[in-house]
């Protein structure tokens, strides 16, 4: 049975961390260099033993020179490149099966959240499987706000989980969950997916909310037509993959 826990505020103890960064980047050529810095100067105060993975899913823009060009010139820096956009899920995929650290997080390329607060939730990984963050002030529209309600909720319920921001892109997990663990979903459902999955391997997840920001550059994808149909198909053939699997 999955344990879901909302702690109190954690303080970093600067532990030997062992981790694998990496952030998924469709045409974000305007934060990735930004983020990836920043990512490794909040590092190198935690731990000698990380890596940082930039995935560009098939991006139009600058965003594969620039992360080449950081990938030579930073050991701790590897690139990942689709040839072509295959969507957030496989993105997200590709990013797991690369890292080979013991812990392995995400956040967006996008640059919406505050990479800093990652050294809030390691701690959390002495006691937990998954840190599952949700967004305190999301920086986005009433609509997009009820629909990720929405959203969540349904998935919730069709997985027995209790999570508040079941798609909010700044999680961090142990990598030995991804070692068995067969995922299927292309895009947007991967969140769901990789929780409802550990979640039935008795995984323990707990709660940590996280400062929201404004993108400043670059265009969401997520709330197309497309991708939200995509997700809804995906949503019911999950579904069904995991109750036959059970």
């Amino acid at each position: 049975m999955t344990t879901i826990h909302h702690p109190s505020q954690t303080t970093d103890t600067k532990k030997p961390y062992s981790i694998s960064v990496f952030f998924p980047c469709f045409n974000e050529q305007a934060t990735v260099e930004t983020l990836t810095r920043k990512t490794l100067a909040v590092l190198n105060k935690l731990t000698g033993d990380f890596e940082v993975i930039i995935v560009n899913d098939g991006s139009g823009d600058n965003t594969a020179v620039i992360a080449e060009r950081l990938a030579k010139e930073i050991p701790q820096v590897r690139v990942i490149h689709h040839p072509r956009n295959l969507g957030y899920g496989l993105a997200l995929r590709s990013g797991f099966r690369a890292a080979t650290k013991e812990m392995v997080f995400y956040t967006d390329g996008d640059n919406q959240f505050n990479v800093e607060e990652l050294a809030d939730i390691l701690p959390l990984m002495e006691q937990y499987d998954i840190v599952s963050c949700y967004r305190t002030n999301r920086q986005e529209g009433l609509v997009r706000k009820f629909n990720a309600f929405c959203w969540t909720r349904l998935v919730c319920f069709l997985f027995g989980l209790k999570l508040r921001d079941i798609d909010c892109a700044f999680k961090l997990y142990r990598r030995r969950i991804f070692d068995d663990m067969n995922l299927i979903s292309a895009g947007a459902l991967i969140d769901t997916e990789v929780l409802a999955r550990a979640a039935r391997k008795g995984c323990t997840i707990v709660q940590r909310g996280v400062r929201h920001y404004p993108r400043v550059a670059g265009r969401p994808t997520g709330a197309s037509f497309r991708v939200i149909f995509r997700a809804f198909r995906e949503l019911f053939h999950l579904y069904g993959v995991i109750h036959r699997e059970i």
